[in-house]
C-alpha cells in the first residue's frame, strides 16, 4: 500500500511527526511526507521516507501563500500520479485538517483519517479525538494507531533522524556544549544579551561553546558567541547540524526546530520555553530536558508570535546562571 502522510507547517513539527510516519512505514510498500517549505529538510531526515512532495498551503505558515487554482491542480495532479491508497493528515491541536482532507478526497486518495475537532462530513474516513494533554508526538501516534498503524516490535516512539555525518571538524574534538540563540517567532526566543552572558559563563566554567545558527541568523550569532564560542552561525546545512547536535554535551535553545533535532540525536536540553504554547505539547520529546521559563506569565496559551508583555519577562527573568546550572545538573546526570 501506498500511503502519504501530511504535516504542512515548520521544521520542528515535522520532525515530531517522525514516530507516526515510522507507523505508518512498517505497514505500507512506500511513505510520501507532503510537507510545507519550511518543514522539508526535516522530512528528508526522517526514516521511513520514501519521498517528500513539497506544497506550500494557503493555510498555514506566518505569510501564506494566495489560493491559486494552478498551484492546486498542480498539486492534484500529483497525488493522482501516485495512487495513494490511505493519508494520516497531522496538524497540531489548534488546526484544522479539513482543507487538506478535501484536496485528498478531490485526488482519489482511498482512506483519509486525522484528529479533527470540526464535523467533517464526507471528508475523513477515521474522524479521531485528540485526548486532552498529550504532547505532539504522543497526539499524532494516537492518529496513527486509529488508523490501524502502529509501531513495529522495538520502537520506543522517541524522535529519530537517519544518521548524521562527522562534525568533527566543525566544532574541534573535546567534550562541548551548544547554545542555539535563534526561534522561529521573536516570542519564543530568549534574549541576545542574555544568550551571550550564558556563553560567557559557561565558558568561565571551563566548557567550549558551541554556538549555532541559520544562515539569516550570522550577525546574532556573532554577537553571542564574542571570543568565547566557536561561531557556526550559517554554517550547517540540517543534516550537519543534526550531527553538532548529536555529540554535545548537552543543547541550550528556546522552543524551535533545533531544540526537537537535539531530542532526535538522543541530546539533553535546557530549553528556554516561553508558555505562549503550552510545553506540555511542545517541550522536547523523549530526552532528559530542564524547562526554564515562567510557564504561568500572562502571555500563556495566547500562541503570539511577538511577546506581548513589556520586557518578556517570561524568559528575560532567566539569567545566564541559572541556564549553566541547569546544563551541570544534565551532563552529571548523563554522565553518572
Amino acid at each position: 500500500m501506498r500511503s502519504l502522510v501530511v504535516r504542512l507547517d515548520s521544521f520542528g513539527d515535522v520532525l515530531l511527526a517522525g514516530p507516526a510516519v515510522r507507523a505508518v512505514a512498517a505497514r505500507s510498500s512506500h511513505v510520501t511526507v507532503v510537507c510545507g517549505p519550511r518543514g522539508a529538510d526535516a522530512a528528508r531526515l526522517l526514516p521511513g521516507v520514501d519521498e517528500v512532495l513539497v506544497w506550500e498551503a494557503p493555510w498555514e505558515g506566518f505569510d501564506p501563500p494566495p489560493v491559486r487554482p494552478a498551484d492546486i491542480d498542480a498539486l492534484l495532479g500529483r497525488l493522482r500520479d501516485g495512487a495513494y491508497g490511505t493519508a494520516l493528515v497531522l496538524t497540531s491541536f489548534h488546526q484544522s485538517p479539513l482543507p487538506t482532507a478535501l484536496l485528498l478526497r478531490l485526488a482519489g486518495v482511498g482512506r483519509i483519517g486525522a484528529d479533527s475537532v470540526d464535523h467533517p462530513g464526507r471528508l475523513l474516513d477515521v474522524r479521531h479525538r485528540r485526548r486532552e494533554g498529550r504532547h505532539e508526538v504522543e497526539a499524532a501516534l494516537d492518529t496513527a494507531a486509529a488508523m490501524g498503524f502502529a509501531l513495529p516490535p522495538g520502537d520506543d516512539g522517541r524522535l529519530r533522524v537517519l544518521p548524521p555525518p562527522d562534525t568533527a571538524g566543525l566544532t574541534g574534538r573535546g567534550p562541548y556544549v551548544v547554545l542555539h540563540p535563534g526561534a522561529s517567532a521573536p516570542a519564543r526566543a530568549w534574549s541576545p544579551h542574555r544568550c551571550a552572558e550564558a556563553v560567557a559563563l559557561l565558558a568561565d566554567a571551563g566548557h567550549r561553546v558551541v554556538v549555532t545558527g541559520g544562515p539569516d541568523e550570522t550577525a546574532l550569532t556573532r554577537r553571542v558567541s564574542g571570543d568565547a564560542a566557536v561561531d557556526l552561525g550559517g554554517r550547517t546545512s540540517p543534516r550537519t547540524l543534526a550531527g553538532v547536535l548529536r555529540t554535545a554535551d548537552v543543547v541550550i535553545s528556546a522552543n524551535t526546530g533545533p531544540a526537537h533535532l537535539a531530542a532526535a540525536v538522543g541530546t539533553p536540553v535546557v530549553s528556554l520555553f516561553a508558555p505562549v504554547v503550552p510545553a506540555g505539547r511542545w517541550a522536547p520529546y523523549g530526552v532528559p530536558v530542564i524547562l526554564l521559563g515562567d510557564q504561568s506569565a500572562p502571555c500563556a496559551d495566547t500562541r503570539a508570535l511577538t511577546c506581548p508583555v513589556p520586557g518578556h519577562p517570561c524568559l528575560d527573568e532567566v539569567t545566564g546562571q541559572d541556564v549553566v546550572r541547569a546544563a551541570h545538573k544534565l551532563i552529571q546526570e548523563r554522565h553518572s
